[in-house]
């Protein structure tokens, strides 16, 4: 296997809803997996582009995809990179091609001047946990994830 981590282009979208797809069905949340090619289109390469996104290849073939986002600390002062999606198809897992992608998102982060590279894992995803931790990546159990979405967010942005 020939593999390649590369920075996804236009052509790649079907590509990316492909495994985004696959990641929902993974996660047990396809019924939450709304988003289309066009919502990826504007969101990756559009005029307000905000995500960014790497493929790994193998064989010329998208296995695995990381999705990210630049936010910002400002208790070190700097950018930082959110990871929001990670996936690696099931067939090529324990290949290096998780930890591909991870290297190379860590080198985007240093080449930015990111102060960290962070990301949120389902509490019962313990392969996914340990492969994390095995990198030398921590777990912060002081935090929660907080979230507004449909009716709550209305409601809020109509208060």
């Amino acid at each position: 296997m020939k593999l390649k981590i590369e920075r996804a282009t236009e052509r790649d979208i079907p590509a990316i809803v492909r495994l985004v797809r696959q990641l929902a069905e993974y996660e047990k949340l396809e019924h939450a997996m709304v988003s289309r090619e066009d919502d990826f289109r504007k969101a990756l390469f559009g005029p307000q582009r905000n995500v960014e996104a790497l493929l790994a290849f193998a064989d010329d073939v998208a296995v695995g995809l990381a999705l990210y986002f630049y936010n910002f600390s400002t208790f070190q002062g700097r950018r930082g990179i959110y990871l929001e999606d990670i996936y690696v198809e099931p067939e090529f897992r324990g290949r290096g091609i998780g930890k591909a992608l991870l290297k190379q998102l860590a080198r985007v982060a240093k080449e930015g001047d990111c102060g960290r590279l962070e990301w949120s894992v389902l509490t019962w995803n313990q392969p996914s946990i340990d492969f994390y931790h095995a990198l030398g990546a921590v777990t912060m159990d002081d935090w929660r994830i907080f979230r507004l979405t449909g009716e709550a967010l209305d409601r809020l942005s109509n208060d």
